[in-house]
């Protein structure tokens, strides 16, 4: 676990805590053997946060994503830059994936 959040983190973190978008979000998550950027337990969502790091490792990052699947949780990974260019479009995009997983628990 990192102490502290990176810049596009904290950005988003500013937005997701307190339940602001209707669903209280935890940070920094343990999730089986993963540590996950942003978790919203009551819905299963996972919210990643992409930066630099993540560009060579889509192969790792899918394989993370199938099991994290598996333990029953929707993960959305949303780019660094996006957070910092177009913030309500990555807002709306929880929201939708948000929308979705409810949809999916309740059938």
């Amino acid at each position: 676990m990192r102490l502290a959040p990176t810049t596009t983190e904290a950005l988003l973190w500013a937005e997701l805590r307190g339940s602001r978008l209707g669903v209280a979000f935890r940070r920094q998550v343990v999730i089986g053997e993963y540590i996950v950027d942003f978790c919203a337990p009551s819905i299963r969502l996972i919210v990643e946060v992409d930066g630099g790091y993540h560009a060579g490792r889509a192969r790792a990052d899918a394989r993370r994503d199938r099991e994290l699947g598996r333990l029953g949780y929707r993960v959305v990974r949303v780019a660094a830059e996006l957070v910092v260019r177009d913030m309500a479009a990555v807002l709306s995009l929880i929201r939708t994936q948000g929308s979705r997983q409810r949809c999916r628990e309740d059938q």
